[in-house]
């Protein structure tokens, strides 16, 4: 009776073991998964800002038509915000690591030429169109702070839905390291996060509703 006493627990041992490493191995491939899927978003927009970057320089050259310059920026806009949607998707699935973290600042860089791409054409073009730059805490924000960016996301995501093409929703990361986005933000005195920049003019630190930023977008 012991000794079967004693084989029983091995098999349960081993049966604990087995499910244990099965577990870790799965949620290993899981999140790299997600990191590749990531990945394979930057190589997307990468391609699709080179497209645009390239529009843009032929528009110098060329004198190519405005409007199907403003139309293809406004498309590309719409695809940087569902991309962000994506992104926030599989980062709250994942446990951030450096993996994640490159990833996110591989997508800032991004978001900030076409920012700066943005900008170009809409002076060159005389668009009137509003770029909305959501600056934000990534990596360490306080209960407070994040539960303030969760209210200021959700309700950017609801201006953007009412304005669609009349504005530009982009969100950075101001606290990752990136020098080009360090310059940006001294450059446009972004001291507090979260902070949003409407037009590269108007900041806004506080807001409760969305009249609040809609009245910057006639």
């Amino acid at each position: 009776m012991i000794k079967n006493q004693k084989y029983i627990f091995l098999y349960a041992l081993i049966a604990t073991l087995i499910v244990f490493n099965v577990g870790i191995f799965m949620g290993y491939l899981m999140e790299t998964s997600r990191v590749d899927k990531i990945n394979d978003l930057a190589l997307k927009v990468e391609l699709q800002l080179l497209d645009q970057t390239a529009q843009r320089d032929a528009m110098k050259l060329l004198d190519l038509d405005c409007e199907l310059l403003i139309e293809g920026n406004i498309k590309f806009g719409d695809k940087i915000f569902e991309q962000a949607l994506e992104i926030e998707k599989y980062e709250k699935a994942n446990q951030i690591n450096e993996e994640i973290t490159f990833q996110h600042k591989r997508f800032d860089l991004l978001r900030t030429l076409f920012w700066m791409n943005s900008v170009e054409i809409k002076q060159k073009c005389k668009s009137d169109y509003h770029n909305i730059i959501y600056f934000y805490d990534y990596d360490n924000p306080s209960i407070e702070q994040n539960s303030k960016q969760r209210f200021f996301s959700n309700l950017l995501g609801e201006v953007k839905e009412l304005q669609g093409n009349n504005i530009m929703l982009i969100p950075l990361a101001a606290d990752n390291d990136i020098s080009s986005i360090n310059l940006l933000l001294k450059q446009y005195n972004i001291t507090e996060l979260p902070t949003i920049l409407i037009d590269e003019k108007v900041k806004l630190t506080e807001i409760n509703s969305i009249s609040e930023v809609e009245k910057y977008l006639d």
